[in-house]
């Protein structure tokens, strides 16, 4: 069965400074129209950055779209190009000070894929070392260092609600790769 769906037209209806919006009138498999919006994002890097074999670096930031402080692992937007991994080590460095030894892909996934392109690509950093640990202006968050166990409890007791994070900390659990 071909479920594919053949863009028709498309309009921007809003660009902004992170993304842009799409209005699309598309064939369905069936041969009806349909009409999408999308939010078009240039993707994200996180990276699940290990101190020592049994801890992690966690930032707590206030989230305006969630309205709420959130734990998170250290992440950020890509820039037009950028290769990943670059992006990944940049914002690990920016975000909490410490530049990986050793930086390996872990995992690629759509943050939400019913209306967003944006693809966020895992990042495992293990061999941190002083980085320059410059943050953006618009950018405050708090950084510390959590047991794994400790936060694979968060998660179990419903206190992390960041879905990146929730991935990263849910496949180091499962891979046991701390």
């Amino acid at each position: 069965m071909q479920l594919k769906e053949e863009t028709l037209r498309r309009e921007e209806v809003y660009r902004g400074r992170i993304f842009c919006v799409e209005r699309a009138l598309v064939r369905l498999p069936n041969g009806k129209e349909g009409q999408r919006e999308v939010v078009r994002h240039p993707g994200a890097v996180a990276v699940l950055a290990w101190t020592d074999p049994e801890t992690l670096l966690l930032v707590r930031q206030f989230r305006y779209a969630a309205g709420e402080e959130l734990w998170e692992i250290p992440a950020g937007k890509l820039e037009p190009g950028e290769d990943p991994a670059v992006c990944a080590a940049r914002e690990l460095s920016e975000e909490t000070g410490y530049a990986p030894g050793d930086l390996k892909e872990l995992a690629r996934f759509y943050s939400s894929p019913g209306f967003s392109s944006e693809v966020l690509y895992l990042y495992e950093a293990r061999g941190l070392r002083a980085g320059s640990g410059e943050k953006d202006d618009d950018e405050f968050l708090e950084v510390r260092r959590i047991p794994l166990k400790t936060a694979l409890d968060w998660v179990a007791r419903g206190q992390v609600h960041d879905a990146k994070t929730l991935i990263a900390l849910l496949l180091a659990g499962q891979r046991n790769i701390a």
